[in-house]
């Protein structure tokens, strides 16, 4: 089996702004194993937050040449805590080797992954759409452009986020959905609550900052007039019972988590233990997209709109056309790479020593995936 990964710059239709960050560009890396012919595909982001740069995730993917061999003879499950292993608990590289595993037994198969694992696609939820924080014109802009949807998830942690929820209010129906990503205290989230609820807010996402204490969540979770879901507080597996009691739901981001095996694990955990279940997204290409999406019979939330915040996407799968996501013709997670779309967002200097990193000439003369 042969890996190749593509280090790239993909550019973002507007410049997205959230509580702690604005980026116009997203960095992205796009794991493809290749087996007589078939292409399986992973990607991950970086995300200097998380501590993973393009660099370290590369470079974290070499060590798992030596068990290539072994992953036609195992299920990606299966492979999973061994991979853990050899990346060095690295679980941005863990989740694009994950998913490029899931995608290739899918196509080997013939079969969609979301059938590999039994589930039926049948009345799934639809997707948000994100809008970041700026101007408050700006934003009612945005929502303009992109409008239909019936779910709008907007980024908040401002001086002035009620404001932009009543303005943006006067606009649409549709439901709303806020992210302060950890730019809240307990008593703002509390009295936040109370107003956003009447301005047909459906839930909040992670208002209060990863550190904040116990008491202060509880608080929050017992006063709130509406639900709160964990983000950035549940990551992994092990995040989930500690979820229990202080939100009402959990986001599982799969490339925090470690890839679709472990998302898999704490959704059904998360259900089993009477909890509301959400996948997000980072702004990501359609490879990535595709693969979260594969997640979608187990989810009361989604939020897949991360390749339509690009300017131009290089690869093609899952679509999700005004919430409704639309299932690719592909097997797997559904996603192709067009090499020369990529290559026009290559990264000239990739930032690790890998021999596998592709370069534009080599993007160029290979053709489409």
């Amino acid at each position: 089996m042969k890996m190749t990964l593509y280090q790239l710059d993909l550019p973002l239709a507007h410049e997205f702004t959230i509580a702690r960050e604005s980026i116009s560009v997203q960095r992205s890396l796009i794991v493809e194993l290749e087996h007589e012919g078939i292409s399986g595909f992973g990607e991950v982001t970086e995300n200097r937050f998380y501590g993973h740069t393009l660099g370290s995730i590369s470079a974290s993917l070499e060590k798992t040449q030596h068990l290539l061999g072994k992953c036609l003879e195992r299920s990606p499950e299966d492979l999973w805590n061994v991979l853990k292993v050899a990346v060095g608990f690295d679980r941005f590289a863990l989740s694009a080797i994950d998913i490029a595993l899931h995608d290739l037994r899918g196509k080997r198969l013939g079969v969609p992954t979301w059938k590999d694992w039994g589930f039926r696609w049948k009345d799934t939820v639809q997707s948000s759409y994100t809008i970041g924080i700026d101007a408050i014109d700006k934003m009612i802009a945005k929502l303009a452009e992109q409008s239909g949807w019936s779910i709008y998830k907007i980024k908040l942690g401002t001086d002035n986020d009620v404001q932009i929820v009543r303005q943006l209010r006067k606009h649409t129906d549709a439901v709303f959905r806020v992210d302060a990503n950890c730019g809240w205290t307990a008593q703002e989230t509390i009295d936040n609550s109370k107003v956003l609820a009447d301005l047909g807010v459906e839930f909040i996402e992670q208002p209060l900052p990863i550190g904040a204490c116990r008491d202060d969540k509880l608080r929050v979770f017992n006063e709130s007039a509406l639900p709160i879901v964990a983000d950035e507080d549940c990551q992994v597996s092990e995040d989930v019972v500690r979820c229990v009691g202080l939100f009402h739901g959990i986001n599982v981001k799969v490339c925090k988590c470690g890839g679709l095996t472990p998302a898999l694990a704490m959704l059904r955990q998360a259900r089993r233990l009477g909890m509301k279940t959400m996948v997000g997204c980072m702004v990501e290409s359609s490879v990535g997209i595709s693969a979260a999406a594969q997640l979608l019979p187990l989810l009361d939330y989604a939020d897949f709109d991360g390749a339509l915040l690009l300017r131009d996407d290089p690869a093609t799968g899952v679509v999700v056309d005004k919430g409704l996501v639309r299932l690719s013709s592909y097997p797997g997670c559904g996603a192709v790479l067009d090499r020369i779309r990529a290559a026009s967002f290559c990264i000239a200097e990739a930032d690790t020593t890998t021999t596998n990193i592709v370069d534009r000439n080599n993007l160029r003369d290979g053709g489409r995936s």
